[in-house]
């Protein structure tokens, strides 16, 4: 993990980049701009050169995260990875809000796995990504230690085959307990979640992952999974309305001058005049 300064600064950086980039200015002049406004004690300016550099030769920002791994975490590298991908549909736009909300969720005392693993869990099912590289990326957080690696990586091969609740559930301590009460065991595995997220589990279980999701966070306090406002379709709407009412005025204006004696199509060739079968034989 690296200092709280370094996330803050992440955080704010993500966050410039969204608001900017839709100013018409070239990624590689606002990564540039935006290097200065980061506080210069941290390492951030240094990756921003690195992510620069790679940007311009290779046209991707992952490459150069990707490089820099003892500061960005693994799960970072594959968001930006993912919105770089030519034929995929999840933009920078929504891989920079989710980093900024990691980012500062990193930033803060009371970060746990438990509310790490949601958030970037969610992130991931929410935005279709690919389970199998996500998952990976995720293993390899600082945050999680062994026995939390071990359980990501078995969550990446069972997923689809066992409910993600049933997963959570088994390893939780609401499950022991209600083992404990018939014969005195011990844990199968390692307990990773609480009461409370084993509860949670056990009631979701059989559920949309959403509906699991959706009471983690409330329980857990993690931050809620940026999402893109929908696109409003006013804007486009406008002009084609304005189009179409400039074709209706067109014919009603057909139709009056029909009415009134007939449709002078002098006016649509070139001059005012009728031109003269004969002349394109001579020419």
């Amino acid at each position: 993990m690296l200092p709280r300064e370094e996330y803050v600064e992440q955080a704010y950086f993500f966050r410039i980049l969204l608001d900017r980039i839709g100013q018409s200015i070239p990624l590689q002049d606002l990564m540039a701009q935006t290097k200065y406004e980061l506080l210069a004690t941290t390492k951030l300016p240094m990756a921003i050169d690195l992510m620069l550099g790679e940007l311009k030769h290779h046209g991707q920002m992952s490459t150069g995260m990707r490089m820099l791994t003892h500061y960005f975490q693994a799960f970072q590298t594959f968001l930006m990875a993912e919105a770089e991908l030519d034929h995929g549909k999840f933009d920078y736009r929504t891989a920079l809000q989710i980093l900024r909300a990691e980012s500062e969720y990193r930033s803060l005392e009371k970060l746990n796995p438990q509310g790490l693993f949601f958030f970037q869990f969610e992130a991931i099912s929410r935005n279709r990504l690919n389970y199998d590289r996500g998952l990976l990326a995720m293993s390899q957080d600082a945050v999680f230690d062994k026995e939390w690696k071990d359980w990501v990586l078995i969550v990446r091969r069972q997923l689809g085959l066992v409910d993600l609740a049933d997963l959570i559930y088994v390893r939780s301590q609401h499950y022991q307990d209600r083992r404990s009460r018939f014969n005195d065991c011990e844990p199968e595995a390692p307990i990773l979640f609480g009461q409370p997220e084993g509860r949670i589990a056990f009631a979701n279980r059989g559920k949309d992952p959403l509906f699991l999701f959706a009471a983690m966070q409330r329980h857990l306090g993690y931050p809620a999974v940026p999402r893109l406002d929908p696109v409003d379709p006013l804007p486009q709407l406008v002009p084609q309305l304005q189009r179409r009412i400039e074709r209706l005025e067109a014919r009603l204006k057909l139709l009056e001058e029909e009415e009134q004696g007939g449709i002078d199509i002098t006016k649509f060739y070139e001059g005012g005049k009728i031109p003269d079968p004969g002349d394109d034989l001579l020419g």
